[in-house]
Order: structure tokens, then sequence, then C-alpha cells
């Protein structure tokens, strides 16, 4: 891949930013508004036939109170804290099963 500045340029960059006047006040408003519904978080196993990893059907409640669907991937066997990936599909994209994501 092909970029118009060398890294080092790029590792500084910081373009102009044009932000309208109400800017941090709606983002305020919308986070509170967020935060004023309950997270009520669900994790249900679910088989996944995997010897190594446990799965979870994950609900959780979004912006509105919309629930969220996503699948937890944990390691079978762990006794600290693991790292964690986000990984967001988009509009229509679906979660698909909780073995696509491993492969």
């Amino acid at each position: 891949m092909y970029f118009d500045m060398p890294l080092a340029e790029l590792k500084e960059y910081c373009p102009p930013r044009l932000e309208p006047a109400d800017f941090d006040a709606f983002w305020s408003q919308t986070l509170a508004q967020a935060r004023s519904f309950p997270l009520n978080a669900r994790f249900e196993p679910v088989e996944n036939g995997l010897s190594l990893v446990e799965s979870y059907d994950l609900t959780f409640s979004g912006f509105g109170g919309q629930p969220i669907k996503g699948w937890l991937q944990l390691p079978r066997k762990r006794g600290e804290p693991v790292p964690c990936i986000v990984e967001f599909t988009g509009y229509g994209g679906g979660r698909g099963h909780p073995i696509d994501w491993l492969l």
C-alpha cells in the first residue's frame, strides 16, 4: 500500500478538525442518555463443538435500550484475565455462528 507521506510524518499528522459549535454538548447529552438504560448483559453458554474454546451468546442493551447481540469466545482453561478483541460487523453483516469467528 502506498501513502502520500513518510511514516514519520503520518505519525505526527493532525488534520484540522471542523466541529459544530454544539459538538461537545451533543455527545455529552447522547452519552448521558445511553447510560440511562441498564446494561442488562446476559451470557448464555452455546455448544460449539470445540474442546479449547467456550462460546457465549451475548446480549446487552445498546442505544435507546435496543438489544445488541454478539459472541463472547473464551479459552476453556484460563487462570488470569485474557486479551480482548472487539469486532463490529456493521449494519446487515450479521454475527453468523460462534465458530465463524474462530476460523
